[in-house]
């Protein structure tokens, strides 16, 4: 977890522990209330470690991944004291393969934050991370490239020129592309006047006061969803470690496109 300062969810994993559970959490760091409810947590018994970011590339473990026996919990949404505040999305899956795939990349973190790295090599599957590899960047371009109808996206911060020509690319072939930003995040206002100039339908959405529009989600032609914690900029598709979930699921697809469709004529 990236940002951790909910006493609730730390109080439950310690009442998880005491069942017997086996409970382990990693934290960055460089977030201060995250340090704060790592330490609380360790004095507390529970087995935390410190994901080791690369300050040099101003990296952060921005990965939102909440895993048990049975189903896992992939997403947006931090567990900060006003997260929820927030307009965001999670994925909950029961799933086998996907559980497998997010077992082995905790593993893969777990093992590097104890001194031990041991990446996994990248693949194509559901589950998409970035550094190590860039998987969710190949997922991203690779449903931009293929999208032929229509393209619906909620992107708390999208500055990646790639990204922004292949929603462009993707409008020239005669999809529907329509994107809500966060008007908050002044890194996106350039990025909203490329859009709008190359005919992407790009809006503001209107977040409440304290609030954010802190979503990273996007549809494709009515059928892939991908979500997760990568924004769409240089540092979450080539920096940070990240964590997406690209489903065809039908029933999550679907309410996907009923909720953008009404965060779409709120920000009419």
């Amino acid at each position: 977890m990236y940002e951790f300062g909910r006493g609730d969810l730390a109080l439950a994993l310690r009442q998880a522990r005491d069942r017997g559970v086996d409970v382990r959490v990693i934290v960055d760091r460089t977030v201060a209330q995250s340090a704060r409810t790592a330490d609380r947590l360790a004095a507390a018994g529970l087995a935390v470690r410190a994901y080791p970011v690369d300050d040099h590339r101003h990296q952060i473990d921005h990965v939102k991944l909440l895993l048990t026996a049975g189903a896992a919990l992939v997403g947006g949404m931090n567990w900060g004291r006003t997260s929820a505040a927030n307009h965001d999305y999670a994925f909950e899956t029961q799933t086998k393969g996907v559980l497998g795939r997010l077992r082995a990349i905790f593993e893969q973190d777990w093992a590097l934050a104890g001194g031990s790295p041991a990446p996994l090599p990248p693949v194509r599957e559901a589950v998409a991370q970035t550094t190590p590899g860039h998987e969710i960047r190949d997922h991203l371009e690779a449903a931009l490239r293929g999208a032929r109808r229509a393209v619906q996206a909620e992107i708390f911060t999208l500055t990646d020129p790639d990204v922004i020509a292949g929603l462009a690319a993707a409008r020239r072939r005669g999809a529907r592309v329509r994107v809500l930003l966060d008007p908050n995040q002044d890194a996106n206002r350039p990025s909203f006047d490329l859009l709008r100039s190359a005919g992407v339908e790009a809006r503001w959405y209107p977040v409440p006061p304290g609030a954010k529009l802190h979503a990273k989600a996007a549809l494709f032609d009515g059928r892939r969803l991908l979500l997760g914690s990568a924004n769409w900029t240089f540092g979450g598709l080539s920096v940070n470690h990240e964590l997406d979930l690209l489903s065809e699921d039908a029933q999550a697809g679907a309410a996907f496109a009923s909720r953008f469709e009404q965060d779409w004529s709120a920000s009419g």
